[in-house]
């Protein structure tokens, strides 16, 4: 009888005991699943394709097979094996893994072009470590067939001039088919893709070789703009392209003093905006933009480099915009660029992705209460609200 009257209460506890391990168990399991899943969605799915100015609604619903979605992104910086801790390279990964393919699904863009600086030590990376880092690239950044992925060069993927040589450009080439100074054309959309880093001027065989590739497609482009005119015989040989005027793609800004005129809750922090900026280091050389607007006069330009977002009129009248880093390392609110793209005109959407801060603070509240009703539930007859006033007594009486 006696032990009848212990194994009853000892089992009813040990039944209540399991029931609240399993409730604290799904607790946890839904804040991870929220955290690291659902809160991309359910920020991302805020995102639309912005509507072209020039279009009312049922005339772009009429045209919209001549409009590209197009969806732009910058500085990625996959972490290498000698700066980046696992724990790091792991979080970051995921991060951008998950904000890259929620916004697939969600968005569905036709072309995704990343605006350099695909990999944060790609410029002294070994083959082995190189060959480690597109995997994991590749992972990450994998999409279906009828979305094309175009990745542009930046200075940590091929080093800055000083570093940068041949085979590191011809590896990072191999693997993303980037040729230095390459145009390519979709829905009669011209886009320019620069490599940056060659556009040192000081005449290295690379820069040579890219302002011929630059000065090439400048004559190719103007052609297609040219009406019958007194440089027709010139261009009679020249493949014919759609004329429109480009959209420039490279990784380096255009020459600014600094990013002190730049807006926007994503902008330079306060006490770095007026740092100045160095030429052919944190912007292209003044000589360098200036031949870069002459030779294409571009309707559009997008670059990356400084992670911080701004918007800069170039002789009055050519917008560039610096699209913010990709990576929750350097923002705490990374996002990235959508266009509505045609031939003639251009509409731009920023997507912000989940802040870090929020996140966090989700993590942080989740595991208070964690402690909490976990604390309580082993002190008889104490409500959680009671436990914590309890805690509160204890603490003033400190």
């Amino acid at each position: 009888m006696a032990f009848l009257r212990f194994s009853i209460p000892n089992r009813f506890f040990e039944r209540k005991r399991g029931i609240f391990t399993l409730k604290l168990l799904w607790f946890t399991l839904s804040v991870f699943i929220f955290c690291e899943f659902l809160i991309y969605y359910i920020v991302i799915i805020h995102c639309h394709w912005p509507q072209l100015k020039s279009q009312s609604p049922r005339a772009s619903e009429q045209t919209s097979e001549f409009v590209l979605k197009a969806m732009f992104l910058a500085d990625t910086h996959l972490l290498g094996e000698i700066n980046g801790h696992w724990l790091d390279k792991l979080r970051r990964e995921w991060q951008m893994e998950r904000a890259f393919q929620t916004a697939l699904w969600l968005l569905q863009p036709e072309i995704v072009f990343i605006l350099g600086d695909v990999f944060d030590e790609g410029k002294w990376s070994s083959s082995q470590a190189w060959s480690d880092d597109v995997r994991r690239f590749q992972k990450m950044f994998r999409h279906p067939a009828q979305t094309e992925l175009i990745v542009i060069v930046g200075n940590h993927d091929i080093g800055f001039h000083y570093e940068m040589n041949a085979f590191k450009l011809e590896r990072f080439s191999k693997v993303f088919n980037f040729t230095s100074e390459k145009l390519i054309t979709r829905k009669g959309i011209n886009f320019v893709m620069v490599n940056s880093v060659a556009l040192e001027g000081d005449g290295c065989m690379i820069c040579r070789t890219a302002e011929a590739k630059l000065a090439e497609l400048s004559h190719k482009l103007n052609c297609s703009l040219q009406e019958q005119n007194q440089y027709k015989k010139r261009c009679n040989d020249v493949e014919k392209l759609p004329s429109s005027a480009p959209i420039l793609l490279q990784h380096y800004p255009l020459y600014r003093r600094s990013d002190s005129k730049c807006t926007g809750e994503d902008s330079a922090p306060l006490d770095k905006k007026n740092d100045l900026f160095r030429e052919k280091y944190d912007v292209l050389s003044q000589e360098a933009s200036q031949q870069l607007l002459w030779w294409f006069h571009p309707r559009l330009i997008l670059s990356g480099h400084t992670h911080s977002a701004c918007e800069v009129l170039h002789n009055g009248r050519i917008l560039e915009i610096s699209v913010p880093s990709f990576s929750w390392r350097n923002r705490n609110n990374p996002s990235f660029i959508m266009g509505s793209i045609s031939s003639t005109d251009f509409s731009l959407y920023k997507c912000f992705l989940p802040c870090e801060n929020t996140v966090i603070t989700i993590y942080c509240t989740a595991g208070v209460v964690f402690v909490v009703f976990t604390l309580a539930h082993f002190l008889p007859f104490t409500s959680p609200f009671h436990f914590v006033q309890h805690l509160i007594t204890k603490y003033k009486a400190l």
